[in-house]
């Protein structure tokens, strides 16, 4: 165990920290001879045990170096961190990953009401941290082995329960783990698609999807989204002109505009996907934001030619990398060996750590503690906005968005990049558009719109537009 000082504080901190302080302030310059081990520890009164991990520890971090047989030495400076380079980028073209790049390259002083997910403070840390301690104390390989192709047993059986809460019927041998929802779409369209394949999205749609479509060299064609899901008229008519092999959408809570699908849309769609061979990729990343579900194209169809996906990002942990695919069971052979193909095996260590904080009861109370807090919020953004003279587009039964229009005059995007000069994100309604047809319209997170400034710099630029 290392020395402690009186204040119990590590003495390898201290001596690091010195050292790190000598460097920084050119007391110690690049390809200098540090002291040896026996004379770092009589020096700074501690035991050779010591004085080997501050070294260990510096050499680990870059600051110096080690030459066999020599001894070590400081390594040279590395370049000063520009302000430039961790402030958001100005200049970037607004296109789908504008709003990625800048919601995860902005730092904690810039406010994100554009960004696509909650808050650290509205998320359940208490209980994953709970449930790290009981996987660190935990017989077995979960904290060094692979996973199985298939993912974990215990979490694929939850995922199975939890889905047929929402009349989905899919057992755990029809359900792969994932490291996230965007690995499970790359995944399936890895096994779905070629080059050149045509494939409908919603517009406005994630804009994701169409970041990831590109990656695959789909064609891509957007369908005008209506607050009830998808205009069938146009879906039909996309259907006989371009023979399309893939559809992806949201039906739950759709992303951005927050609608949820009708039952009259649903049977209608899942009609011309029959008659067409059309594949339905449904994401479900935003299920546990509903009180009482609405209709899901994998319920009604059975998992036949509907593909469920989700993930625990949203209301569980961003830095908890899983998700999932539901798939019926003759497709499952092709997806996993895709998957060990790319990724070997399943993520063993977030799917524990998913099941443990899902099996501890305290998920559930979050989950319905939050769908409360996401109430109130849309209701006060929302009461911010119409001050402002901003007006939604319809009002969503749950979730996170608000579809939201701008006064005439107002170009989103415009606005979007002088209210990030003023240190607020949001995400303009053209990244989400594949016809560029929102450019009118805002994405407004309003978990991460409890900030006033937010609404200060709102009002002060659609003013100046």
């Amino acid at each position: 165990m290392a020395d402690r000082d009186r204040a119990g504080g590590s003495l390898v901190d201290r001596l690091a920290g010195e050292m790190r302080q000598r460097i920084a302030s050119r007391g110690l310059v690049p390809g200098a001879k540090l002291p040896s081990i026996r004379a770092l520890a009589e020096s700074g009164g501690v035991s050779k045990s010591t004085a080997v991990e501050v070294y260990d520890r510096l050499v680990a971090e870059g600051v110096i170096q080690s030459r066999r047989g020599s001894g070590f030495y400081v390594a040279g400076h590395t370049p000063p961190l520009s302000v430039a380079d961790v402030g958001p980028r100005l200049d970037r073209a607004i296109d789908p990953f504008w709003v990625s790049r800048q919601s995860l390259e902005a730092g904690d002083d810039v406010l994100k009401p554009g960004c696509g997910w909650l808050p650290p403070s509205w998320l359940p840390e208490d209980g994953l941290r709970r449930s790290l301690r009981t996987l660190a104390r935990a017989n077995g390989n979960a904290l060094v082995d692979y996973g199985t192709p298939l993912g974990l047993p215990a979490l694929r059986q939850l995922l199975a329960r939890r889905m047929a809460e929402r009349g989905i019927e899919a057992s755990p041998d029809q359900i792969l783990i994932t490291e996230s929802g965007t690995q499970a779409i790359d995944l399936l369209c890895r096994m779905l698609i070629e080059p050149d394949d045509v494939v409908l999205v919603d517009d406005p749609c994630y804009f994701n999807f169409h970041a990831l479509l590109r990656a695959h060299r789909a064609r891509i064609i957007g369908i005008p989204f209506t607050p009830n899901g998808p205009d069938m008229d146009a879906f039909a008519a996309a259907l006989e002109a371009h023979r399309p092999r893939l559809y992806v959408t949201n039906s739950g809570i759709h992303n951005p505009t927050g609608a949820t699908l009708s039952h009259a849309t649903a049977h209608r769609l899942l009609k011309l996907a029959e008659a067409h061979d059309l594949t339905i990729i449904e994401d479900d990343i935003f299920a546990d934001f509903e009180e009482d579900p609405a209709p899901r194209l994998g319920a009604l169809d059975g998992l036949d030619r509907v593909i469920q996906i989700g993930s625990f990002s949203k209301a569980l942990s961003a830095s908890v990398r899983c998700g999932y695919v539901a798939i019926r069971h003759d497709w499952m052979e092709r997806l996993v060996d895709l998957r060990i193909a790319t990724s070997f095996g399943a993520p063993r260590l977030s799917a524990e750590l998913v099941v443990r904080t899902l099996q501890d009861g305290s998920y559930r109370k979050h989950v319905a503690a939050l769908r409360e807090r996401l109430a109130r919020a849309r209701l006060r953004t929302a009461q911010h906005l119409d001050e402002i003279g901003i007006s939604r587009w319809i009002e969503p039964r749950a979730g996170m968005f608000l579809w939201c229009s701008l006064p005439d005059g107002v170009d989103a995007a415009e606005l979007a990049r002088a209210a990030l000069a003023d240190g607020v994100l949001l995400a303009p309604g053209n990244v989400f558009s594949l016809t560029q047809s929102a450019g009118r319209f805002l994405r407004m997170n309003v978990a991460q719109c409890g900030d006033p400034r937010i609404f200060r710099v709102l009002s002060d630029r659609v003013a100046r537009a």
